[in-house]
């Protein structure tokens, strides 16, 4: 694993869940117990991650860009220990194509939670050691698959503040061509800040969402 990923492990074994979001799982054990991958890899402009554009058919979180991921199977095993990283692997390759021979695991951040979906996500970190070709592989479910560069994603000029129709701000990132909001920009504007990562930004710099987001 290459040495500039030293910082996000060391987060992910020293983060604790309110400093990751303030949505967590209810104490109930309610919510679908679900797991994204998030894959770092090394792209022509250095490091990068691995995310999709999901279809806009879906019922839930339709035409938004996001990690790849999904709800845990039966034959993903014990949702407790190994079946987060089995699940995740397993909806990367249906959903992007991915090789998951060619990924490394290497953490997972603390459970969260996603209150219009009822998902209880575990985020789990991967090293793109051998990277394999990726697309679209059911238009059904994902509209488009695609890197953005980590200095993209660390550029003042491309981070903004959403704010929702309901009133919810948050972190926002405006690279290649998507508007990456909520779930998926909180968790990784988490991880540039506690990767030491992070760029002073203009948090007044708002972006409204449309009202059926």
């Amino acid at each position: 694993m290459p040495g500039w990923l030293e910082p996000v492990a060391r987060a992910a074994r020293t983060i604790e869940p309110l400093q990751l979001s303030r949505f967590l799982p209810p104490e109930s054990g309610a919510g679908r117990q679900s797991a994204v991958l998030i894959l770092f890899g090394e792209g022509e402009r250095g490091p990068e991650l691995l995310l999709m554009e999901r279809s806009g058919s879906l019922r839930s979180h339709a035409g938004q860009p996001s990690f790849p991921g999904g709800a845990l199977d039966p034959e993903d095993g014990d949702q407790a220990t190994t079946g987060p990283l089995r699940a995740a692997l397993r909806e990367a390759e249906e959903e992007t194509g991915l090789d998951p021979r060619g990924v490394q695991l290497f953490g997972v951040l603390p459970r969260l939670y996603i209150p219009v979906s009822s998902f209880v996500v575990t985020p789990v970190l991967g090293w793109w050691r051998a990277p394999s070709p990726v697309g679209v592989v059911d238009p059904a479910e994902t509209a488009r698959v695609f890197t953005v560069p980590v200095a993209d994603l660390t550029d003042p000029a491309n981070r903004v503040t959403t704010r929702h129709p309901s009133g919810h701000r948050g972190p926002a990132f405006l690279v290649e061509s998507a508007l990456v909001w909520g779930f998926t920009a909180g968790v990784i504007d988490r991880i540039l800040h506690f990767a030491g990562w992070e760029r002073p930004w203009d948090r007044a710099r708002q972006v409204p969402l449309d009202w059926r987001a």
